[in-house]
């Protein structure tokens, strides 16, 4: 089983009052229910003595989870050795004396092929399958088992680090697709069932309650977090799986779970179907998620209040829920609208907002160029506005993936030889040029690209995802420092602008 992304997490240890733990992606596999007698029906079957009858949803649910195996294939590459004089103290003092035994020591690591496992969730008859970003990242094959035990190789569509969230597909028809519900109907206390393959034991149904939702858990810089969270059993093994209801509808996809050890310990969390619901059609449709903004920084008032009373200031917003506002973006779409700094948001589309992971669980929903109605408070007066929501470049257009293949130039990286003539440790040869943004900048064959925005170039795959963190990014530009083959430096501007548009 592919090893489990772990990591200490103060913020989610302030938030729950505990001291600091580990919040660990639940790496798992699942099975798959089949097709609903009627995909209207939302009644909750009770058992003898009114208890709810969960037989149901597992035996309606456990078909349309799958179990994913993924293989990464091993890697060659070249790491820097820290010899016995590497220290910074012996280079400003000794210089190059030591030669080679310094920070110029190069060696060739050989990682080795790894096998993993996670779940995912059937959506359709066609085999469009959801799961975690973080089951399928760096897979260099997939391969699903349903729970009839048929294997089919699978493909990714399209993958969303912001959300952990993945779309992958197997070439069939007639699969087991789950039904599914709407994550906002939930209630604090409602059964629900998480699915997957904990451990390799696959096919295991846990049960539990919706604990709380709209958790933050602050689990990585950028990330859209607006969990539900339960105490059905999540463990290494589950990410992916499908969290359900009672009546054996989707509605949510297990993603972490809250431990000190690495297993679980009474919290797992998943990420509810109004967000996976937007992130799947972007994917099918764009090939990456448009990410609407408001563009707005800020935290719950509860914590903001708490913060100001910890340094001795009392602070009377005329409020005490709602969004508040610490720092507006100058070309953003709120600023646009006349929020500023210090304004607390309370509704965005007649939707009362508490807590942040509210706040990103309503805009994940909207695309650029939507307009939202907000309502604010300002010096204890309500106001509102009509915001018309920008993408991350500050434009309201659609934001399509880049193909780099697109780009207009074949790369290949140095060879052995290669290095050894030009006196370099990496870099990556342009092998071939057509007309494209890479000739359009002046890049012309045989130049060798050391950098590109300021990430080394070994690999062709540091190249495709140097381009993609660009695309995405409000600068669009690809910044290149390369090489000539006499030696030479040069440097190079892509501009990525006119990708936007179809």
């Amino acid at each position: 089983m592919m090893n489990k992304k772990t990591f200490t997490n103060m913020a989610l240890a302030f938030g729950l009052g505990l001291a600091a733990s580990t919040v660990s992606y639940a790496m798992s596999c699942s099975s798959h229910p089949a097709p609903p007698d009627n995909p209207q029906t939302t009644e909750v079957p009770a058992g003898r003595g009114g208890y709810v009858d969960l037989t149901y949803a597992a035996e309606k649910a456990v078909n349309s989870v799958v179990y994913i195996k993924v293989t990464t294939n091993g890697r060659s590459q070249m790491m820097e050795s820290n010899g016995p004089f590497s220290d910074p103290f012996f280079e400003e003092f000794f210089g190059d004396f030591f030669g080679r035994g310094g920070r110029q020591q190069q060696r060739r690591i050989e990682t080795p092929k790894r096998q993993g496992a996670g779940s995912g969730v059937i959506l359709s008859e066609d085999g469009y399958i959801v799961t975690n970003n973080h089951v399928v990242e760096n897979a260099d094959e997939l391969m699903v088992k349903l729970n009839d035990n048929r294997e089919f190789k699978a493909r990714i569509i399209g993958t969303d680090k912001s959300t952990d969230l993945a779309l992958i597909k197997v070439e069939s028809t007639g699969l087991p697709a789950i039904t599914v519900g709407n994550s906002e109907q939930l209630k604090l206390g409602e059964w629900v069932l998480a699915i997957g393959n904990p451990f390799s034991l696959t096919s295991t149904v846990t049960a539990g309650i919706v604990s709380a939702k709209a958790r933050s858990l602050g689990a990585s810089p950028g990330s859209i977090e607006s969990f539900i969270q339960t105490d059905a059993a999540i463990n290494p093994g589950n990410s992916g799986g499908a969290l359900v209801n009672a009546s054996g509808q989707l509605v949510g996809i297990n993603a972490m779970l809250y431990s000190q050890t690495g297993s679980y310990s009474g919290y797992g969390f998943a990420i509810p179907t109004t967000i996976m619901n937007k992130v799947v059609e972007d994917l099918k449709k764009y090939g990456t998620v448009q990410r609407a903004l408001l563009g707005v920084m800020g935290s719950d008032v509860s914590q903001y209040i708490d913060m100001q009373k910890e340094k001795g200031n009392n602070v009377d917003l005329g409020t005490v829920t709602g969004i508040y506002v610490s720092e507006v973006t100058a070309d953003g779409a709120a600023a646009a609208a006349g929020l500023k700094a210090g304004d607390v948001i309370l509704t965005v589309d007649g939707k009362k907002i508490e807590k942040f992971g509210q706040l990103q669980e309503v805009l994940t929903n909207h695309r650029p160029g939507d307009k939202v109605s907000v309502t604010y408070m300002r010096e204890k007066k309500e106001r509102s506005a009509v915001v018309t929501l920008r993408n991350i470049q500050g434009t309201t257009t659609a934001v399509e993936s880049l193909d780099t293949d697109d780009m207009g130039a074949a790369l290949r990286p140095l060879t052995d030889v290669e290095k050894q003539e030009l006196g370099l440790r990496y870099g990556l040869v342009v092998s071939a040029i057509r007309k494209g943004k890479m000739q359009d900048a002046g890049i012309t064959k045989g130049i060798i690209i050391m950098q590109v925005n300021d990430k080394e170039m070994r690999t062709k795959t540091d190249f495709d995802e140097a381009v993609k963190a660009a695309n995405m990014s409000a600068d669009r530009v690809l910044w290149i420092r390369a090489k000539t083959q006499s030696g030479l430096n040069r440097s190079f501007t892509v501009e990525l602008s006119d990708q936007t548009k179809k």
